[in-house]
C-alpha cells in the first residue's frame, strides 16, 4: 500500500538527513544529532516549567518539572516520569520539551523529564537507576510537587520506553513505589535483530537496523551485560511479568521494533497484567514527537484518552 504523501515525504527527508550513526563514536554521533536539533520558537504555554538537580546514583541528576496550565482538579494532580528517547546515546531535556509539555496540559498531570547518563559513558544500567532514582524522589516529594503518590506513571519513548519498562520492573523487585501505569512508546524491548520487522524494516523506514545494532553496543557491551541484571537491560529477559503495574504499548508498523513492542505487550496480557495496544499503519519509529503528521496528532489523542482513563 502506498504511504500518505506526508510520511512519504517526511521519510525522505529523515532517510538523507540523519546521521549515519553506527559509523560514528557515541561523542560524534551525539554532536551530529545536536546540530540538526530545533526548538519551539514558541513553546505551550504552562503554569510553570522548572529545571533543577538532584542526588542521582551517579551525580548530580538534572530534572525539568512541568505543571499543567490548567489542571482538572485542585487536589493532588497525577505524574509521569518520563524518559527521552534517543539510542540511549543522545537527545535531552530539549529534543522532548514539546512532547512533555503536550502530554503534561493534555493529560492534566505533572511531568518529571529525566536527563539520565547517556551511553557509551555510560552504560547499563546507569540511565534505568537514574530513572528509578527520578521515580524515587518524586514519590518522596509529592506534596511539594502537588503529585498524588497513588496516580503515578513511568513514560518513556524508544530507548526511554526501555528504561520506562526496566524502571517499572525495579520498583517491583525492590518493593519501590507503587506506580499506576506504565506508557511504552514504540519501546526498545529486546536485542534480537531477526525478527520480522527487524528484517522487512531494516533500512529506508529511518530507524535502521545497523543503527539499533549500534546503540545496543553503545549502551549494553559484554562488562555492563556481566554486571546487570538481564532484565535491567532487555525486559524481555524478565522470569516473570506479573505483578507490574497496567501498561499502555504504543507501535508503528513501519518500524524495526514493532515485533517486539508487540510481543511485550502480548505478554504483559498472558501474565496477568492490564495493557492496551495501540498499533499505527503507514508510519514509522519516532512519530509520536513530530506533531505536524496527521498520525501524530490522531495517536497523541488516543494516548491522552487512554493514559487518563489509566488514572481514572
Amino acid at each position: 500500500m502506498p504511504l500518505p504523501d506526508e510520511v512519504k515525504t517526511l521519510l525522505g527527508v529523515l532517510n538523507d538527513g540523519f546521521p549515519r550513526v553506527e559509523q560514528m563514536t557515541g561523542a560524534e554521533a551525539r554532536a551530529a544529532v545536536l546540530a540538526r536539533k530545533q526548538v519551539a520558537a514558541e513553546p505551550e504555554p504552562m503554569a510553570s516549567v522548572e529545571d533543577l538537580e538532584i542526588d542521582g546514583p551517579g551525580g548530580p541528576l538534572p530534572l525539568r518539572i512541568y505543571h499543567p496550565l490548567e489542571p482538572d482538579t485542585a487536589g493532588p494532580l497525577p505524574a509521569v516520569v518520563f524518559a527521552h528517547g534517543g539510542g540511549f546515546v543522545f537527545c535531552d531535556l530539549d529534543t522532548h520539551d514539546e512532547f512533555c509539555r503536550a502530554i503534561s496540559n493534555a493529560v492534566g498531570a505533572v511531568v518529571i523529564s529525566v536527563d539520565y547518563r547517556l551511553a557509551p559513558e555510560h552504560p547499563a544500567p546507569a540511565a534505568a537507576e537514574d530513572v528509578y532514582a527520578a521515580l524515587e524522589w518524586a514519590s518522596a516529594n509529592a506534596a511539594e510537587l502537588g503529585v498524588d503518590t497513588g496516580r503515578l506513571v513511568v513514560a518513556g519513548d524508544s530507548a526511554g520506553g526501555n528504561l520506562a519498562a526496566v524502571t517499572a520492573l525495579m520498583s517491583r523487585d525492590r518493593n519501590g513505589p507503587e506506580i499506576a501505569g506504565q506508557v511504552l512508546l514504540y519501546p526498545v524491548i529486546a536485542d534480537d535483530f531477526e525478527t520480522d520487522s527487524y528484517r522487512e524494516f531494516a533500512e529506508g523506514y529511518f530507524n535502521t537496523r545497523a543503527a539499533m545494532q549500534w546503540y545496543w553496543e553503545q549502551y549494553a557491551p559484554a562488562n555492563a551485560r556481566e554486571a546487570a541484571a538481564p532484565h535491567y537491560i532487555s525486559p524481555a529477559q524478565a522470569d516473570t511479568l506479573s505483578g507490574l503495574p497496567p501498561a499502555i504499548v504504543v507501535t508503528a508498523a513501519l518500524d524495526p521494533l514493532d515485533d517486539e513492542g508487540t510481543a511485550y505487550a502480548e505478554r504483559l496480557r498472558r501474565e496477568g497484567v492490564p495493557t492496551t495496544h495501540r498499533r499505527y499503519e503507514d508510519i514509522f519509529h519516532g512519530f509520536m514527537t513530530i506533531p505536524s503528521l496527521a498520525v501524530t496528532a490522531e495517536a497523541r489523542t488516543q494516548l491522552w484518552g487512554d493514559v487518563q482513563e489509566l488514572l481514572a
